[in-house]
């Protein structure tokens, strides 16, 4: 692990979150999200005759779909610290400068390079799987960590 990053977590008496934690915060921010898109699309789904007619109504509105993971994403950590699946988690985005909430430039940079992440079949997640110190793509280029509250 990076020492400052080790360094960081001693001097704030702070734990990184475990992968379980951030999964099931990914999990829960994802099944929000989809109820908002659903609930925003409702005449236009209720009005879908077969399954091919909802693909192709969600793949119609891809982008719609990732600027709202982006707001969404970028409002709460930067609010809060974390998104609502974060917050259920009991788990928090930290600044690696400021042990803080990030800015709002990191917190858009961050929802960003996770939607990015996303799209590419989720290699950015697992990276953090694999990375001492949890760092997933977004983390890394909005400099944060995941620690526990």
């Amino acid at each position: 692990m990076d020492e400052k990053i080790e360094e960081l977590l001693y001097r704030e008496n702070l734990k990184l979150a475990s992968i379980n934690k951030r999964a099931f915060a990914l999990f829960i921010d994802e099944m929000l999200i989809s109820i908002l898109l659903i609930i925003i699309l409702w005449n236009s789904y209720s009005s879908a005759k077969t399954t091919e007619d909802i693909i192709y109504l969600t793949n119609s509105f891809l982008l719609e779909y990732m600027a709202i993971k982006i707001i969404y994403q970028t409002f709460f950590v930067y609010q809060y610290g974390a998104s609502i699946g974060k917050i259920i988690m009991k788990i928090r985005v930290c600044d690696l400068t400021t042990v803080s909430n990030p800015p709002l430039l990191l917190a858009f940079n961050r929802a960003i390079f996770r939607v990015i992440s996303e799209s590419l079949m989720y290699i950015g997640f697992i990276w953090g799987v694999f990375d001492p110190a949890r760092q997933t793509w977004h983390d890394k280029t909005a400099r944060s960590i995941v620690v526990d509250v």
